[in-house]
């Protein structure tokens, strides 16, 4: 088995930590590792460095190359442009396609957090063996909260079950729903969160590919014409601003009747804004998640961050406090996902100022 680790992402939900320079998935939230290289210590043990391919923009390649010092440095896949996870994973299995024309590959992203890394690497075994039938895998989890930020999958007829470990194959994927869905689909039992951890044989989801984004399949193609490493990434360069800006959910899953969903207990969340990482914080016992110095009175259920000085709440209840050398965030925990629309503003903002 061979892993994709798509880790080209900007991270703006995460602002100000996360910056446009070093987004996300290549800082520390823990004071330890990277959020990237988490990802690969989790499954090292199963697959080895130089099965091992990380997918990121030319902006972060070098620290790809940095915090990664044992991955081969062929395995870093440069894309030009962000066009969505469909042309990324592509390329991917394009490049193992021509490494191993039995290749098997799962497609994780760097900037997601599990607890139960034990428990992942089972079920991408389990993967690996339903992908060798010709299925496509997708990883659910149970939802806990009728949460409107993840998309879900509506799970149907049941293929196997073991111990933790149960698939069945795809009834439908549904985007994020609003407030009644969320808590429509997390009382019913039928629905999972969509991880966005995936495994397939490299040569089944080209040919998904090619059976619907045919233009897509021809720019891939065109890009495995190339003799050589150096042709090829000189082929994706003049290419890729042209290949079809989609996600591989969109692009292929939703219309295969191949899809097949893991369901297991992960302890997993996507970290997709200051909310969701407080959520796997620890707390204390008036529920704060504190990180750095700081001295709370009177204050509940916030996220405090700081990196450079004391923060001091008082008498304030769900906020978000995320104080860093040069910025500093203030919003209630409903606003989280708002970050992203204030990033942009503030960058307009700049722009007219410049």
């Amino acid at each position: 088995m061979y892993a994709l680790i798509l880790a080209g992402g900007s991270g703006t939900r995460l602002w100000p930590y996360s910056r446009s320079s070093r987004p996300k998935q290549f800082l520390s939230f823990n004071g330890q590792a990277t959020m990237l290289q988490e990802t690969v210590q989790r499954v090292l043990p199963l697959i080895p460095s130089e099965r091992i391919l990380v997918a990121t923009s030319a902006a972060y390649a070098e620290l790809v190359a940095e915090q990664l010092p044992d991955l081969p440095p062929e395995n870093i896949l440069i894309e030009p442009c962000g066009r969505g996870t469909a042309p990324c994973i592509g390329l991917a299995a394009l490049t193992l396609r021509r490494r191993d024309a039995d290749a098997v590959m799962a497609v994780l992203s760097a900037d997601h957090q599990i607890e139960h890394a034990d428990r992942l690497r089972l079920a991408l075994s389990l993967g690996a063996e339903l992908a060798q039938q010709g299925a496509l895998i997708t990883l659910g989890v149970e939802p806990t909260i009728p949460s409107t930020a993840y998309g879900y999958i509506r799970s149907g007829e049941l293929v196997t079950s073991n111990n933790d470990l149960t698939a069945y194959k795809v009834d439908a994927f549904v985007e994020k729903p609003d407030a009644d869905r969320a808590y429509h689909y997390l009382n019913s039992g039928d629905y999972l969160w969509n991880a966005g951890i995936f495994v397939w044989r490299a040569d089944r989801i080209l040919e998904e590919i090619g059976r619907y984004r045919p233009a897509l399949a021809s720019l891939l193609a065109t890009i495995d014409k190339a003799t050589d490493l150096r042709e090829m990434q000189q082929t994706i360069d003049a290419l890729w601003p042209s290949a079809e800006n989609i996600a591989i959910d969109v692009a292929v899953l939703e219309q295969t009747d191949s899809a097949m969903v893991i369901s297991i207990p992960l302890g997993w969340s996507d970290v997709g804004d200051w909310a969701a990482l407080a959520d796997t914080l620890p707390i204390d016992e008036f529920g704060n998640s504190i990180v750095g110095d700081h001295m709370a009175l009177n204050t509940y259920d916030s996220l405090i961050y700081g990196q450079s000085r004391t923060v001091i709440a008082i008498g304030v209840a769900e906020l978000l406090i995320i104080d860093t050398e040069d910025a500093l965030l203030v919003c209630p925990r409903s606003c989280a996902q708002d970050v992203k629309a204030a990033v942009i503003q503030l960058r307009e903002h700049l722009e007219r100022l410049a």
